[in-house]
């Protein structure tokens, strides 16, 4: 991980705040801050992370407890845009794979997301690939998903790096949250106690979230 859980976390590199007032981590202080990354076209993420998100912000805002938003692109480029997360927070209008999942599953109201999202939420600052394979970013992605990548067979290792090669040469653009917090998915939430130090990283639902926002409230 290029951030270590028990470390400072650094600000969110939010390329545009779209709802809500322009905050951080450093003009949080002494909140806990949860934040709640997705993609605007992640079915998941809006049949459970958002409302699991909000569900908190609900509990726990008048304790102390930060909630903020932050969309995303690792894939489906074309979809996961700045123009179609203003189009659901203005309009609450879903598209894509969230849609047909949303449908599927009867969460939407005329096509419509049901409820509104109450937290401020910004849209991850996403750079051109310029085509260029960084060693560093390729060990970082293998440390990350195989704590014991070193004491692999060389066959195995030298298939990983390939795989791993050619899943960045295919990425259009690097989304600097996402990376810098090495995400493996969305939804996934960040964790930070009162004085800024990153608690837990997260991918999908795991039950832990509310209980570790409690024992934070307690310390």
């Amino acid at each position: 991980m290029t951030v270590k859980i028990g470390e400072k976390a650094p600000n969110l590199k939010v390329s545009k705040w779209v709802q809500g007032l322009p905050t951080n981590f450093d003009q949080e202080k002494d909140h806990i801050v949860l934040v709640e990354v997705f993609q605007v076209n992640c079915p998941g993420c809006f049949l459970y992370g958002i409302p699991e998100a909000i569900e908190i912000y609900n509990k726990y805002h008048s304790e102390g407890v930060s909630v903020l938003g932050v969309a995303t692109a690792f894939e489906d480029f074309d979809k996961n845009t700045l123009e179609n997360l203003q189009l659901l927070l203005k309009t609450g209008e879903v598209i894509g794979d969230t849609k047909e999942g949303l449908s599927q599953n009867g969460k939407l109201t005329d096509s419509k997301l049901p409820y509104k999202i109450p937290f401020p939420v910004g849209m991850d600052s996403l750079k051109k690939q310029t085509g260029e394979i960084d060693e560093s970013k390729i060990k970082d992605i293998i440390d990350s998903q195989i704590p014991n990548f070193d004491s692999q067979p060389e066959d195995y290792k030298n298939q990983i790096i390939q795989r791993v090669k050619d899943h960045l040469k295919s990425k259009e653009f690097s989304a600097e949250i996402f990376e810098e917090y090495s995400l493996q998915g969305t939804p996934s939430t960040i964790l930070v106690d009162r004085k800024g130090i990153l608690r837990d990283v997260s991918f999908g639902q795991n039950g832990k979230l509310e209980p570790m926002i409690k024992s934070l409230l307690n310390e």
